[in-house]
């Protein structure tokens, strides 16, 4: 057996600060706060659980994109996105409680980026090799948790923090999910021993049942249980082949960008991607343009590898059924953004999220009624 009978499902979009994505070029202000309102608002009516705040080093800020879009929504959650070694875990232990506090008891979360980019980390002054940046995410979610939780001021001496007397007076009114990413053996190791979900690129579902149980084996070493998150970008439209045709106008639009120099916002500050997740899908791209039926690598194709490239195309019901595919496998979070995505998000509110959701509960059923 894969799954949990009760393996919940959770949809999880991103949001951005101004209009644009590779394909649909880019267009307004760098922040945009009416933009960014329009933008949680619409997860939040097409029905998301959660929306990404992303992260780079040349990027707005995080937390504060985060709080506009709670405070422009009742019920939608965030998922911060960070990097450890910029702001002090004790510190972002308060941030992430301070939030919690002011929007509501269990809207934020934090994902863990350790970085695939020496020259993105190095713009804010992180010189440290990969492998010495995976310890310290380790140091800093074992603070960070530590400090959400402590009921007593605690001291720490490691390898990259030393605290005396660390602790913080305000404390979340609920867990704090800690989501974590990467594809070397280091990434395991730590997000094994660490997260709390496990983020995973859009892969063919062989390669996927490979890192589940990788992973799943490493959190068991320490007596743990993990969740998996999955990222995606869904092409759909009302036939499949329109939905096709949609695709490769997408590459076009995103070969006309490159070829008048890559003009888009998206290549500022990424440098060479380095992470091993972005030369596996490399590599997958290079072997075929279209895994399992419907997973597109044509943008991938395009790409360094690095981000969220991969599409599923198709109609929302064959859309649907191939992210369940991954749920059979033990994935529960589904993170889905668009080419377009404002407008992405509100047609897959009509009909995508419904039977992404509807696909789930009747697995869980099922599972439940065989008395799994």
């Amino acid at each position: 057996m894969n799954q949990s009978p009760t393996l919940p499902i959770q949809i999880l979009g991103m949001v951005s600060t101004t209009y644009g994505s590779e394909s649909a070029g880019w267009r307004g202000p760098v922040v945009d706060p009416g933009y960014l309102a329009d933008f949680a608002r619409a997860h939040e009516e097409a029905g998301f659980d959660r929306a990404l705040v992303a992260h780079s080093a040349s990027s707005p800020e995080g937390f504060a994109a985060a709080a506009h879009v709670l405070y422009n929504t009742e019920r939608l959650r965030v998922l911060i996105a960070q990097r450890p070694g910029f702001i002090q875990p004790t510190l972002t232990a308060r941030k992430l409680a301070t939030l919690d506090n002011l929007t509501g008891a269990g809207r934020v979360a934090i994902h863990h980026i350790t970085g695939g980019s020496d020259t993105d980390q190095r713009r804010d002054g992180d010189f440290e090799n990969k492998a010495a940046r995976y310890r310290r995410t380790a140091e800093f979610i074992d603070v960070l948790r530590r400090t959400l939780t402590s009921d007593e001021p605690f001291d720490h001496e490691g390898e990259f923090y030393r605290f005396e007397g660390a602790f913080s007076s305000v404390k979340p009114h609920g867990p704090v999910p800690i989501f974590f990413g990467g594809q070397s053996d280091d990434a395991i190791r730590v997000g094994g021993r660490w997260a709390d979900v496990y983020a995973l690129w859009g892969e063919p579902l062989a390669q996927t049942r490979e890192r589940v149980e990788l992973i799943r084996a490493e959190a068991a070493r320490h007596g743990r249980q993990i969740e998996f998150s999955l990222s995606v970008r869904p092409i759909v439209a009302e036939t499949e082949d329109a939905a096709w045709e949609k695709a490769d106008a997408i590459r076009r639009a995103f070969e006309n960008d490159l070829a008048q120099g890559g003009a888009g916002k998206w290549r500022i500050g990424r440098g060479e991607n380095t992470a091993v997740g972005a030369k596996r899908l490399k590599e997958e791209a290079e072997q075929k343009l279209v895994h399992d039926e419907r997973l597109w690598f044509g943008v991938t194709r395009l790409t360094d590898g690095g981000g969220n490239s991969t599409a599923l195309v198709g109609t929302p019901r064959q859309v649907a059924d191939a992210l369940l595919k991954y749920y059979d496998l033990g994935i529960g979070t589904f993170l889905i953004r668009g080419f377009d995505p404002l407008r992405d998000v509100r047609e897959w509110g009509k009909e995508l999220v419904p039977l992404l959701r509807a696909g789930a509960t009747a697995r869980a059923r099922a599972l439940i009624g065989a008395g799994q």
